[in-house]
């Protein structure tokens, strides 16, 4: 077995948060990475000459691969120990990086961005099962708390640190800035991770992963191309999403057969890993989807640049700095079922102003609104995290990791092209200037208009036309994202149902189960 500085101690001790460091490190470039290359978009099309659609497979190239590697990561944990694959996942990282900044043409940006990925997907499940195995059952809550903060804000620091990178060096740097930090976090990984002891016990499940990683790849490539197409009726839509849909449930129905296979869903017998799953997927799919239009609604409707816009996001990190570290002592002590709908309570009342919105709302009050949503985040993700991995064995953690961050990619991809797709729908639901029209013919829309102009000012020399016509289509803008938010108020009203499933009373942990010596049968440990 991989030793972990397992304790019973209640405090975090330094051995444990030495531990923390490392996987905190990693988060942060993983999920900074993701939102600081979707600032740079605009960038990539001035850059390459090339269109939205291509550029935007920077980051659906990063997806896929995420998506192809992390059902290999339990497997490959267990095999060869979380700290020699959670240091060839950061170098993998790193040297994709670097690579990246070394692009002379948008293909070569796409494929490097998918080593990037390959290395990126096995950062957060393997972060998952390290700071899981080193806390203990007795100090999960806090430790995860810890590991919430970078995913929390990395969607608010990105655009901040894009933007600035962007405007004071050039593009490059957004990809530069993280082999220092790579390089400094491979060092640390090295001194701060318990020495590697893997039992490789168990047979590769080849047969699921031609299922399951393709199955994944091709069901978000379709959901990716869902914005661009505009429609689910799209050959290049409905297809890799139906093939890949398919090879997904082909693989639920073997995936009982194998005694070690790929993804283990065996693990869904357990109650608490079924209900906080589900929860968590619900969460994802409305803060991924609608959450990631927050900055677009002032960049599009208050024309305010990528600086900031992530500015203004900032009070949401505020706020969940405040509640995270709470919450994690309360999830290693209180049963989430009686915090987390709390929570979800603050997120609902700060989402709701953003239903309201126009094209002066008070800047006060969004930003407060942020803040009490980012109350509600901080008590949220992370104990219901806690929640799905504190009663699984040992053994199980690697995996159960693997389970809930395929779950969240999956919500978080959803999440983000239906949200798209609902705006784009309403937005090309604006009226047509007549006469007028853009470079390639199409007609333009007072809508369209509005929000380009708030992008680039000159087109309103390219097209005169009246103050009150832009008036208008920043009317109907807003609107337009007042009801996509409340597609994603919805479904955070929906987050309740499962959260009142949550564990409202006190659960045995099995985390040291194995921990033992041989011949001894662990002490199952009440969590408060």
């Amino acid at each position: 077995m991989t030793q972990q500085p397992v304790a019973t101690s209640n405090k975090l001790d330094a051995a444990v948060l030495k531990v923390a460091g490392v996987v905190v490190l990693g988060a942060i470039m993983s999920i900074l990475d993701v939102t600081v290359v979707s600032v740079a978009l605009p960038t990539f099309q001035n850059e390459f000459d090339a269109s939205y659609a291509r550029v935007a497979w920077t980051m659906t190239g990063y997806t896929l691969a995420l998506a192809t590697v992390i059902p290999l990561s339990g497997w490959a944990a267990d095999r060869f120990g979380t700290k020699r694959l959670y240091m060839v996942a950061l170098a993998l990282f790193t040297i994709g990086s670097g690579l990246c900044a070394t692009a002379d043409s948008i293909g070569e940006l796409i494929g490097w961005r998918v080593v990037q990925g390959l290395g990126g997907g096995m950062l957060m499940p393997l972060g998952m099962t390290i700071m899981t195995r080193a806390a203990g059952p007795h100090r999960i809550g806090r430790l995860m708390a810890v590991l919430g903060i970078p995913m929390l804000l990395g969607p608010i620091g990105g655009p901040i640190l894009g933007g600035w990178l962007i405007d004071t060096a050039s593009w490059h740097w957004i990809f530069l800035i993280n082999l220092p930090i790579g390089v400094v976090a491979l060092i640390y990984a090295q001194l701060a991770l318990p020495k590697d002891n893997p039992e490789p016990s168990e047979s590769f499940d080849f047969l699921g992963m031609l299922m399951l990683s393709p199955g994944l790849a091709l069901f978000l490539y379709g959901v990716s191309s869902l914005p661009e197409a505009g429609t689910v009726r799209d050959n290049g839509v409905w297809l890799p999403m139906l093939v890949g849909a398919v090879l997904v449930v082909a693989f639920v129905f073997y995936s009982f057969r194998p005694r070690h296979p790929l993804l283990d869903l065996r693990l869904f017998r357990n109650r608490n890993l079924t209900i906080a799953a589900v929860t968590l997927f619900v969460f994802i799919i409305a803060f991924m989807g609608a959450g990631l239009l927050f900055p677009s609604y002032f960049l599009q409707i208050r024309g305010e640049s990528t600086l900031t816009a992530g500015l203004l996001m900032a009070p949401q990190g505020i706020g969940a700095m405040l509640t995270m570290p709470i919450a994690g002592m309360l999830a290693d002590k209180v049963p989430v079922g009686r915090t987390v709908p709390f929570a979800l309570v603050l997120i609902a009342a700060g989402f709701f102003t953003f239903t309201q919105v126009d094209p002066h709302t008070s800047y006060w009050l969004l930003c407060g609104s942020l803040f009490v949503m980012g109350l509600g985040m901080g008590g949220t993700m992370m104990p219901i995290m806690t929640s799905a991995l504190k009663t699984l064995h040992a053994a199980e953690v690697a995996r159960g990791s693997t389970l809930v961050n395929i779950l969240q990619q999956i919500g978080g991809s959803v999440g983000a092209a239906v949200m798209s797709v609902i705006l784009t729908s309403r937005l090309n639901g604006s009226e047509v200037i007549p006469g007028v029209t853009d470079p390639s013919g199409k007609p333009v829309t007072q809508a369209g208009l509005a929000v380009g102009s708030q992008l680039r000012p000159e087109l309103l020399q390219q097209f005169p036309v009246p103050p009150s016509l832009i008036e208008r289509g920043l009317d109907f803008a807003a609107s337009s994202f007042a009801t996509t938010f409340w597609v994603g108020f919805g479904l955070v009203l929906l987050t309740f149902i499962p959260a009142a499933l949550l564990p409202r009373r006190r659960e045995p942990s099995h985390l040291l189960d194995g921990e033992a010596g041989e011949g001894q049968r662990p002490t199952p440990v009440p969590i408060h």
